[in-house]
């Protein structure tokens, strides 16, 4: 979207257009510039914008090298947003050039830039995406420039407005981060805090974060895939008449369900301008849905699928036989280990729509893009729905073993480059994205198939319970992990849905 010739085109581009938006004040303080940001949070601020309702900018730290950090500057943080789907039985199609960014500051080499928005008085809120592994506590000083952690980086701009606005509390704020895994606010609050303490700041101070700082445990549920495949990208800059390097397409389902009460409802104003952010006091219910259903399924079914050959989550549901298995996953074993209580016709229907939004043809969701951080998705997504189900069924939920083993298969890197660990198929590397990838490069290049399922399992390192103590899920899981190793995962996928097949080559 180059200003000067995209400026020009907006006003003959088919997308909806931001209007008079950009005087607006900044009012929110976004860490992370990733597209599952772009494409819900921001999203919401921008159609409140809109409307005239919320009427406040985002101001976006950057803390990462990767991406094109220019891309914002060069399009004045403009980006389309492209809504594709199924909306009550009809097909849906939105284009809305996004004016919620007023600006990207770089943590690495703005730091004091980002430290001086917290003189703002309008500012009220902190939100982020930082991936599961982001609100971690580490030893970090807050007075280095950056500080290292996330929960570094927040109580130093935390500090700063306390300094800024001498302890008022008519000026603290509220923080909603949207990282998935349970509690977040919650996790996040007690991690400020412990900095807050390991950094000796001043009583006074601690008591202005407890007594005016919100935060906000929150889920967000959109699919917002990574950057468009090249050709879908052209087709719809055809469309648009400009061209725009920060552009996403999101599916219309959209919920960010916040826990809050009245004074939380009245700082994100946003809320009014759409019935997909939900703000109540407890949101446990649409977190476990989501949790489970949603993300729960893509974490069982990723490695499965992308070592099956499916590059995207629709053409693995154009497949019978992956499509089959993703719908049995979900329905006859996630749905009825979720642990909380919910009625089984909300999982029932919520299952559905999941469904139907797996099988968009509008988006490009890459099962390798799922992959990342798999072990701390599938430890916190799919571990307590395993302990539930064999809790209340006494038996092995055998979708779940088979996802399991294909997790183990992906994991098996086969070669180390700077740092970077790479498996292989179909005679292609690709590169495990996760924390744990050189426990895994050890584990595989020193044990059987057999010794490694008994040792990851039993690793309460990583699943903070012994998995070998469910009876029936190891050797479960080292059957099925045989299997596709000897058979090809595509084909010990087709096996399995075969039952007669499955037990003739287990009792060979």
């Amino acid at each position: 979207m180059n200003t000067s010739q995209n400026h020009k085109n907006l006003s003959k581009s088919n997308a909806a257009l931001p209007e008079s938006l950009f005087n607006l004040p900044e009012k929110v303080l976004q860490f992370g510039t990733g597209v599952l940001l772009r494409g819900l949070p921001d999203y919401f601020i921008n159609k409140a914008n809109q409307q005239g309702i919320f009427n406040g900018r985002i101001v976006v730290v950057k803390s990462t090298d990767g991406g094109d950090a220019e891309a914002f500057e060069r399009q004045d943080n403009l980006y389309t947003i492209c809504e594709r789907g199924i909306q009550q039985g009809n097909v849906f199609e939105k284009n809305t050039i996004s004016s919620a960014i007023s600006r990207v500051l770089s943590a690495k080499t703005e730091w004091d830039a980002i430290l001086e928005c917290a003189k703002n008085p309008d500012l009220q809120i902190i939100t982020s995406n930082t991936t599961e592994v982001g609100i971690q506590l580490v030893q970090d000083d807050i007075k280095q420039s950056p500080p290292i952690s996330f929960p570094g980086k927040v109580l130093a701009f935390l500090h700063a407005r306390f300094k800024a606005f001498e302890g008022s509390k008519e000026h603290g704020m509220v923080v909603v981060p949207t990282e998935l895994i349970t509690d977040n606010g919650k996790k996040l609050e007690g991690i400020i805090f412990e900095l807050a303490h390991r950094n000796a700041l001043e009583s006074e101070f601690i008591d202005w974060l407890e007594s005016s700082v919100t935060f906000c445990n929150s889920l967000v549920d959109r699919i917002v895939p990574g950057k468009p495949s090249a050709d879908v990208k052209a087709n719809i800059e055809v469309e648009l008449g400009y061209q725009d390097d920060l552009l996403i397409v999101s599916e219309v389902y959209r919920l960010w369900a916040i826990e809050g009460n009245q004074k939380v409802k009245n700082v994100l104003s946003f809320h009014q301008a759409d019935e997909g952010v939900i703000i109540e006091p407890n949101i446990d219910l649409y977190r476990e849905l989501k949790l489970r259903l949603l993300n729960g399924t893509h974490t069982l079914s990723c490695g499965l699928a992308f070592l099956a050959g499916f590059k995207t989550v629709k053409e693995a549901m154009q497949n019978e036989v992956m499509s089959a298995f993703v719908s049995n996953l979900m329905l006859a074993e996630i749905g009825l280990g979720i642990p909380y209580k919910v009625d089984d016709k909300v999982a029932q229907r919520f299952g559905m729509q999941v469904l139907d939004r797996f099988r968009n043809q509008n988006l490009d969701h890459q099962w390798l893009s799922i992959t990342v951080q798999y072990t701390s998705k599938m430890r916190m997504r799919n571990i307590p729905t395993l302990l539930q189900y064999h809790k209340i069924y006494q038996c092995v939920p055998e979708y779940i073993a088979f996802g399991f083993a294909a997790y183990l298969l992906f994991m098996k890197a086969v070669k180390e480059e700077n740092g970077k660990y790479y498996g292989i198929h179909a005679g292609e590397y690709y590169q495990i994205q996760d924390d744990k990838a050189e426990y895994f490069y050890t584990k595989w290049a020193n044990f059987s198939s057999e010794e490694l399922v008994t040792s990851v399992l039993s690793d309460k390192n990583l699943w903070e319970t012994d998995l070998t103590s469910i009876t029936g899920f190891a050797e479960s899981v080292a059957t099925f992990l045989n299997l596709m190793i000897e058979k090809t995962v595509k084909a010990s996928l087709k096996s399995y849905l075969n039952k007669g097949e499955l037990v003739e080559y287990s009792r060979a």
